[in-house]
């Protein structure tokens, strides 16, 4: 096992001590991050690839979150908003997508302190040491950051940065239709009818759909809320048949759970359950997808079920097989990830999806999301790997963490606590042994 030295360097005075924290992503998590940094007296930089902030949280705005309001808002970030009047409504509701960024994040994007620091419509396309690949060591942890970015206009430039948060989360990376994980084989013949996870069925995307054969691919709640709005529209519009073809006998993360601590994915379970039951929806099972091709107007998934070569006819597709980490911008960073989830080696255990839901997993900060490369942070969903649950709490908790190491605050760094929907409040305290309770 590799030791590393968690001393907080990149807060010292030195050479880079007056950059800013480059930060990737101004979602809920990026934005929290910049909170806390404003909090601390740390200046930053936000760099968002989408032209407004939570540019992907809008992507899948019209789907409601299962989390009620009083976890979804970030304390620091509520203490900033609460200076201005703004006031957390009905807290035991759970918002959309959009509801969440008009009435939360759209308001702390705008905060006079945070919004000058934002650059949208900016692609960062790779991180480095300024002047150092990966394999140069000397001087490594005394040397900025050189993130390089794209604009909108096409310009490439670096930029010098203390330490870099990594918040741009998953949602533009999804994993593949293929069983293999690699590239669909046909994949470019098919790509105009495969649509993204959470389409707004019933809105802007209605016409796409609507009396046409449509398969969702995919055993997650993602699939689960496209599936009942499918059922919804097949109701309104003749000919709309919805088929939810899986690669496993069941789909066990949507099956429902009187157990499950947050009642809004529960029910998710139990209505996909009852439309499979009543036949409108058909489920194909055990269905491994290996190619696709074109059948006339039609699209092929061609795959094993039950050791036999079959074919599954459709006319559009929906990729909702759940996400990865885009790893390609870090390849001058020295990572430390668990070679099956792609999480930090020190936060894969505690979020292994074969053992934890979203809900029993312990609170952790910068001491779990450290990388060989000093003053580097992956957090928020991104942080998750390919693990397919996460609570915007607890990426809260950890940039909480991490800006206090960032700072110096040792001791705060490694205290965190989190509330849960279920499991009240959890602790651990690093320093004296750690504990959940």
């Amino acid at each position: 096992m590799t030791l590393l030295d968690l001393t907080p360097r990149v807060a010292d005075a030195g050479p880079s001590s007056t950059l800013p924290v480059a930060i990737i992503g101004a979602g809920p998590i990026g934005l929290a991050a910049a909170a806390n940094l404003l909090e601390r007296g740390i200046d930053f930089i936000v760099f968002e690839s989408g032209d407004e902030v939570a540019a992907n949280v809008r992507a899948w705005g019209h789907t409601r979150l299962f989390s009620p309001w009083k976890h979804l808002v970030d304390p620091a970030s509520r203490r900033l908003l609460e200076e201005t009047g703004w006031e957390l409504r009905d807290p035991e509701r759970a918002p959309t997508g959009a509801e969440l960024v008009d009435d939360y994040v759209a308001p702390l994007a705008a905060l006079d302190d945070i919004a000058g620091r934002i650059r949208t419509g900016v692609e960062v396309i790779g991180v480095t040491r300024d002047g150092m690949d990966r394999t140069r060591s000397a001087r490594r942890a005394s040397t900025p950051f050189a993130v390089r970015i794209r604009t909108a206009g096409g310009d490439v430039e670096d930029f010098s940065a203390r330490a870099v948060i990594d918040a741009s989360g998953t949602y533009t990376s999804p994993n593949s239709l293929s069983s293999s994980g690699l590239e669909l084989l046909g994949m470019a013949d098919i790509a105009d009818r495969v649509a993204p996870a959470l389409p707004d069925v019933l809105g802007r995307d209605r016409a796409e759909f609507a009396g046409r054969r449509v398969t969702v691919v995919g055993a997650g709640h993602s699939a689960a809320n496209t599936l009942l709005a499918l059922v919804r529209l097949a109701r309104e519009e003749p000919g709309t048949t919805v088929t939810w073809l899986i690669r496993n006998g069941k789909a066990v993360r949507v099956s429902s759970s009187p157990d499950d601590e947050l009642t809004g994915r529960a029910n998710l379970g139990s209505r996909v359950d009852g439309a499979v039951e009543r036949g409108d929806i058909a489920l194909v099972d055990g269905f491994e997808i290996i190619r696709a091709r074109r059948a006339g107007d039609a699209v092929e998934l061609v795959g094993h079920r039950q050791r036999e070569v079959v074919a599954h006819e459709t006319d559009i597709v929906v990729n909702a097989t759940g996400f990865r980490p885009n790893l390609d911008i870090l390849r001058e960073i020295r990572l430390e990830l668990d070679e099956i989830v792609e999480a930090p080696k020190r936060l894969a255990p505690l979020i292994d999806p074969n053992v934890h839901s979203c809900g029993t997993v312990e609170p952790h900060g910068f001491r779990e999301l450290t990388h060989p490369e000093q003053g580097f942070f992956i957090v928020g969903m991104k942080s998750y790997g390919r693990a397919p649950t996460f609570l915007l709490a607890t990426g809260y908790e950890q940039v909480r963490s991490v800006t206090a190491w960032l700072a110096g605050d040792t001791a705060s760094a490694s205290n965190v606590e989190l509330v849960l929907p279920a499991t009240g409040v959890c602790s651990t305290d690093a320093a004296n042994g750690g504990g959940c309770c």
